[in-house]
């Protein structure tokens, strides 16, 4: 039985174009900021999302949405990748919903949805650098920071940072309390003022029976 060869229109080419775009346009600020995903990333994500999207409506006459529908699964995974925890917090929730959305864009063009992709990239980038001036913005008003403070057991060390952390116009939450031998370790989650933030660090930082601070 003699094999038969597809060609490739113009149509598919311009798509991928199209895609590569997108992604070009969506990375660039991931890689401007030096992030885990950046513009090689989501420029694969975008065509790969794309070209998926294309085979499955060519080769599942059927059931067209039998090979996109696996593209979020496999998403999540690439997305799973970026996120990771430390001590303090935990990281690269935006890079993961980034590479999801720029499948979701991806997808759009596959399937012929060229304005929603263009259009939803924009968008895209839109919350990526417009949204995060209003984001710093709350942020200098009221910003949450874990204090780790390591420093010799006394029966008031807690109620006597609180008291700190109250007179500086922060409001604290002791969370976690780790007595090792003479010295106690308290993980304070602090609501605050950028500002006072700033301020208050500045004084422990100074302070000479603090034993180990993180922040």
């Amino acid at each position: 039985m003699p094999m038969e060869f597809y060609t490739v229109s113009y149509k598919d080419l311009i798509m991928v174009g199209i895609a590569i775009l997108v992604g070009l346009i969506v990375g660039s600020e991931r890689e401007y900021h030096n992030k885990t995903a950046g513009l090689r990333t989501l420029m694969l994500v975008s065509v790969g999302s794309c070209i998926f999207t294309m085979l499955s409506i060519k080769i599942g006459i059927a059931n067209p949405d039998r090979l996109a529908a696996n593209i979020v699964t496999g998403i999540g995974f690439l997305g799973a990748g970026a996120i990771f925890k430390d001590e303090n917090k935990i990281a690269g929730l935006t890079t993961a919903c980034t590479i999801w959305i720029t499948a979701a864009l991806g997808m759009c063009v596959g399937s012929e949805h060229i304005y929603l992709g263009i259009l939803g990239s924009f968008i895209v980038l839109f919350v990526l650098i417009g949204v995060s001036y209003i984001e710093r913005s709350i942020d200098s008003f009221n910003r949450c920071v874990i204090y780790i403070i390591t420093t010799t057991y006394t029966p008031d060390v807690a109620s006597t940072f609180r008291k700190r952390f109250k007179e500086n116009g922060m409001e604290p939450h002791a969370e976690i309390q780790r007595k090792t031998g003479n010295n106690i370790t308290v993980h304070w989650r602090v609501l605050g003022k950028k500002k006072a933030h700033k301020a208050f660090q500045q004084l422990l930082l100074n302070d000479s029976s603090i034993i180990d601070l993180q922040f």
